[in-house]
């Protein structure tokens, strides 16, 4: 089984790509062909400084591999190291209706809440896609506001199969409903573009700040709360197991603890987690010349796959005579 899936580089790093992705594609190094990238091309759609892309797609790889990315194990790479996938785009983009890209959600919720409205942001499904079928994915773990772009690479994988043969596997979203959507600060899902995030790897006075904003009701200290309608505690659920939610649900249903404690706790759960990680990922920025490396060898590993694909598509396409 081939799992694949990508995070973009586009700012810092928060509990969403954690829990909504990141950690869950580490697990999957255990389960399966894990194939992993930094999605720098998709990053372009909503940042256009170059310094920052370039800063942020190391430092998402040192976050990675200081969470547990193993390149021995899996695939990991930088997206824009692996040039085919610009071709399959293109590729596939003669295979893509209109009407399919306009009834994607994401492309009008993000322009509703003010980005701008351009083709790299209307066609990112069809990108997407090319990450997708280029390396043939079985199965894609994504959250539940990405399955409709799985849905449409289906789609475009089965018109281009039905012309020219099965060349793509037709690949399945994987969504684990437990952390499909991470909630951000104000309900909504966490998202760099909505500035509602609790970022990784920060030092304690600004964590602190963001937890503290974890927007919550007005219900008194000695009421009872109602957790499944509390921003904060779907946060904090996220690092309990089954017993821990339970005890926190109760504490909330009892009364008698003010949501300021809970904070605070959540607070030093967040820090303490991720403490070791964080010297790990240090270490890993420091030394850029041996992380550049780390990336180019998964981009070799991962073009080697890509070039063969591609063959078979151009063979197929009449691009290769």
């Amino acid at each position: 089984m081939r799992i694949l899936s990508g995070i973009q580089p586009s700012g810092s790093l928060h509990l969403g790509n954690y829990f909504g992705m990141m950690k869950k594609m580490i697990d999957y190094q255990q389960q399966g062909e894990l194939f992993c990238f930094i999605a720098n091309y998709h990053a372009m759609t909503s940042l256009s400084d170059g310094k920052a892309l370039a800063r942020g797609t190391l430092e998402a790889a040192a976050n990675f591999l200081a969470l547990g990315m193993d390149p021995q194990r899996s695939t990991f790479w930088v997206q824009s190291d692996v040039p085919e996938v610009q071709e399959l785009a293109w590729f596939l983009s003669n295979f893509t209706p209109m009407g399919l890209l306009e009834r994607c959600h994401s492309y009008k919720d993000k322009v509703a809440k003010g980005i701008a409205a351009n083709h790299g942001l209307f066609a990112y499904p069809v990108l997407m896609s090319a990450d997708i079928l280029l390396f043939n994915s079985d199965r894609v773990p994504v959250g539940k506001d990405q399955k409709q772009h799985v849905e449409v690479t289906r789609d475009i994988a089965i018109k281009v199969n039905n012309v020219y043969g099965e060349i793509f596997t037709l690949p399945e979203p994987d969504i684990d409903d437990e952390v499909a959507t991470v909630p951000g600060l104000d309900g909504q899902k966490m998202s760099k573009s909505y500035g509602n995030t609790i970022d990784l790897f920060q030092e304690e006075k600004a964590l602190r700040k963001q937890v503290m904003r974890i927007v919550t009701d007005s219900t008194p200290v000695e009421a009872p709360k109602n957790p499944d309608s509390c921003n904060l505690f779907q946060i904090y659920r996220l690092f309990l197991d089954k017993a821990g939610q339970e005890a926190l649900r109760q504490r909330y249903l009892a009364g008698g603890t003010g949501y300021g404690e809970i904070k605070e706790e959540l607070f030093v759960t967040i820090r303490d987690y991720f403490a070791p990680f964080t010297e790990r990922r240090n270490a890993l920025l420091q030394d850029s010349d041996q992380l550049r490396q780390t990336l180019q060898q998964g981009a070799d590993k991962a073009r080697r796959e890509a070039v063969r694909v591609m063959r078979k598509v151009r063979k197929k396409a009449g691009l290769a005579y």
